[in-house]
């Protein structure tokens, strides 16, 4: 598994996730388990669809 998600990326997607999390949890919904992904995304610093898509916005600094 290769990084391809970069520092900002990284920062919005968790903070996004957290939040999606949080509006689930306020709402007493399961649709807050969608924030799962971008959470898991960002933790990890590997996006498949960035894969798919061939994109990445991670930085290499060799």
């Amino acid at each position: 598994m290769k990084c391809n998600v970069g520092g900002f990326d990284k920062i919005l997607r968790i903070v996004l996730g957290l939040a999606l999390i949080g509006a689930g949890v306020y709402a007493q919904s399961y649709w807050g388990a969608i924030g799962l992904i971008p959470l898991l995304t960002g933790l990890f610093g590997f996006c498949p669809a960035y894969t798919l898509l061939g994109l990445s916005s991670y930085k290499n600094k060799e």
